[in-house]
């Protein structure tokens, strides 16, 4: 979806944003705690800052991700988010369901019940749904929506100690799944540079780990790491490595902004910005996701 942005707002805000206006964008963080209201008040925001955003990965605000044993409010969260995604005012938005690994049987039923409308995104955050990855519920459940089709994202700010560890693990014991790890480790994100050291194990890694830079790109951009940091990036691969914002905690335009800052080539930049979202979550046009390459 292109917005045009007021000319005097493009003035102003000029020396902000730099030509990323005219490169397509796929926001894959963007929290929608009001949904409706709350999609306008991001799109009004980036707007306001300059950006175009051509597709949109809406997740639900952290009061409306799954709770253990609230299956009800579950499913009228993700219902409220697809008929969001689903309206022909909104194409650009892709859904981002949830569940919570603890629910067993019933987390695996939303799954498919999820997968039949057309839905094949998940997002699961450990700290706020109160859950340990290394739990063999999440794995089962990480397993199955690799069966259906599903890219799972998960919080990797490195909130809980270990995080990175331990999402490390689940991601080679669970090989068909296409994981999206947020914030690429938080401040730890050094430890994910083990990457090109692991894929020299004949048969350990399958290609299925991906990344946004959503926040940890604000820190790093013309910072004392900021070479480290992009010396990360490369090492994790390009290819792998998502845009995001994490709206409303933080806007598309100063992540855009901290993204040019980075010394990345404008390919790089590209593929960041829209190539690898659009790939990894398999190219569909509309409103719902399909499956990864």
């Amino acid at each position: 979806m292109k917005r045009a942005a007021p000319i005097f707002a493009l003035l102003l805000l000029g020396a902000v944003v730099p030509a990323l206006a005219q490169d397509k964008v796929f926001d894959a963080h963007v929290h929608l705690w009001g949904y409706e209201t709350s999609l306008q008040q991001y799109l009004e925001a980036a707007e306001a800052a300059g950006a175009q955003v051509d597709r949109i990965g809406a997740i639900q605000g952290g009061n409306h991700m799954a709770q253990q044993g609230r299956l009800a409010e579950m499913r009228a969260n993700n219902d409220q988010l697809v008929a969001l995604a689903t309206a022909t005012e909104h194409p650009e938005v892709m859904p981002i369901a949830t569940v919570h690994p603890y629910d067993g049987a019933a987390a695996m039923a939303e799954l498919e019940r999820l997968a039949g409308l057309g839905v094949h995104v998940i997002k699961l955050h450990p700290h706020s749904q109160a859950f340990d990855p290394a739990d063999p519920r999440v794995l089962a459940l990480c397993k199955r929506a690799g069966e259906l089709g599903f890219v799972v994202l998960i919080d990797n700010a490195n909130i809980v100690a270990g995080d990175s560890q331990a999402l490390f693990n689940l991601s080679i014991r669970a090989p068909k799944t296409h994981f999206v790890f947020n914030h690429l480790g938080g401040l730890d994100f050094r430890f994910w540079n083990v990457l090109p050291l692991a894929n020299t194990a004949e048969g350990l890694m399958a290609d299925n780990i991906h990344f946004d830079l959503s926040a940890t790109i604000l820190l790093a951009a013309d910072s004392p790491i900021e070479d480290e940091f992009v010396w990360t990036l490369r090492n994790v691969g390009i290819d792998n490595v998502l845009l995001g914002s994490d709206f409303p905690q933080l806007s598309l335009g100063k992540t855009l902004e901290a993204l040019e800052k980075l010394d990345l080539t404008e390919e790089e930049k590209r593929k960041i910005r829209w190539e690898n979202a659009q790939r990894i979550f398999g190219g569909a046009s509309s409103g719902v996701a399909g499956s990864p390459e």
